[in-house]
């Protein structure tokens, strides 16, 4: 099937790549003529694992291109993605933009007609203003759809090779004939495929990542107050995981949720109820107790070295939002490693794959390190703030000779308190039983 994907970010060039690998002829669309130049030329301009060689392999092969041409990517797709982005607007709402203006030019440019696919994150009701937008310069019909991706950074592949689901959202029975075509080759293991009508597919979205905002902020409140209790938050959480009506996914505690999709959508479903006249309470929690929650380590630093840093250099280990990322996009790293430099601290930092990224947040303001182990000389403390695997065994004696007092803050619950006890160590975690 010949399929046209517009916007090569990290949800589009995902998409292409994979549709692209089971046997369809993929032409990528992006306005950003660099971008474009940089694919062509066997570059990848964002971080996902696997995602390099799965573009090599069927550029190779002819089954993937990329071009800045509206008009050629327009004719070459029986099926087109809008895979653009939707930045949060000053109100929360998801700016839609970016993909009025994609429907726009294909409206202006079909020459006949094409089943159109948001695979952006949009509100409710989008497909409809897509095929208003459409239908207002043409008049060769096109179906829209709604199909909305679930895809975690770090996994991509993975989740769109073998997905836990596929939500389809059409009113058109040829064009559902065709996503379920276009989506059988990732079904074959019993996956499944949902139908339903756009409105409810553009909320599934929503709500899903709702949830696990919700789930991860939970665990978070748990954690402080196993901390002002007294009790472990780790054996709390594997307790309650094993319920089957619980299960063990995102109850990992830390310094709260970052990324360009939970802050976002959490923002974007709040002003969704507040439009349509019902306030979200539990969502407005979620987001102010999230906040709150990026600030817990300073505190704890704080509270150990005073309000005034001058004098204090303190090691960061890992920027992005997540492992197996570059993304610092809400990332609980701006807010500490800011609060930090504003109290006078120098912050030494590394990350495996964010230092580029973070160089453009922090400038010179950071000393950015090419070691783990480069970082923590001559720190005062070290903190944790990404779970990044090579951070998760380090020569403990190394590090503990490295820094000027055997200081250790993590953000993660990464280490075990008895054994960092043991080891010398003075050592704060989050709800792992710390009073007061």
């Amino acid at each position: 099937m010949n399929i046209t994907i517009i916007g090569t970010g990290y949800v589009g060039l995902v998409a292409g790549a994979c549709f692209a690998d089971s046997g369809n002829h993929v032409l990528c669309l992006d306005v950003d003529p660099r971008k474009i130049d940089t694919l062509n030329q066997g570059g990848i301009p964002i971080y996902e694992p696997g995602l390099e060689e799965i573009v090599r392999r069927n550029k190779h092969e002819g089954r993937i291109a990329f071009t800045t041409d509206a008009q050629k990517a327009i004719d070459h797709g029986k099926v087109i993605f809008i895979a653009v982005g939707t930045p949060q607007d000053e109100d929360g709402s998801a700016d839609l933009k970016y993909v009025l203006s994609a429907a726009q030019t294909i409206g202006k440019l079909m020459k006949e007609p094409k089943i159109v696919v948001d695979k952006s994150t949009v509100p409710v009701g989008t497909a409809e203003k897509v095929q208003a937008a459409i239908q207002a310069v043409t008049s060769i019909p096109v179906s829209v759809v709604s199909n909305p991706e679930f895809l975690k950074e770090g996994n991509a592949i993975e989740d769109f090779m073998s997905p836990d689901r596929v939500v389809i959202g059409t009113d058109d029975e040829p064009a559902r004939k065709v996503m379920a075509e276009l989506y059988e080759p990732f079904m074959r293991t019993g996956r499944r495929i949902f139908f339903m009508d756009p409105r409810s597919a553009e909320m599934a979205k929503y709500a899903a990542n709702a949830f696990l905002a919700t789930k991860v902020t939970f665990m978070n409140e748990m954690a402080n107050l196993c901390d002002a209790m007294g009790a472990d938050v780790d054996l709390v959480r594997r307790a309650i995981g094993s319920d089957n009506r619980i299960g063990s996914a995102f109850l990992f505690p830390g310094i709260g949720y970052g990324g360009s999709c939970f802050p976002k959508d959490v923002a974007a479903i709040r002003k969704m109820g507040l439009d349509a006249g019902y306030a979200l309470r539990v969502l407005d929690s979620v987001d102010t107790v999230n906040k709150d929650q990026k600030r817990i380590l300073v505190e704890r630093v704080v509270s150990r070295f005073g309000q005034d840093l001058t004098g204090r250099r303190f090691a960061v280990w890992g920027l992005s939002f997540k492992p197996k990322t570059d993304d610092m996009r809400e990332a609980p790293s701006l807010t500490i490693v800011n609060a930090l430099l504003e109290r006078g601290a120098t912050v030494a930092a590394h990350d495996p794959e964010a230092m580029k990224e973070a160089l453009r947040h922090f400038g010179e303001r950071v000393d950015f390190c090419n070691t783990p182990e480069d970082a923590v000389k001559g720190a005062d403390a070290l903190l944790l703030l990404t779970e990044w695997t090579v951070y998760r065994q380090p020569d403990f004696q190394l590090l503990k000779g490295a820094l000027k007092q055997p200081v250790v803050f993590d953000g993660r619950n990464v280490y075990d308190p008895a054994k960092m006890k043991e080891l010398g160590f003075e050592y704060t975690g989050i709800g792992r039983g710390r009073k007061g």
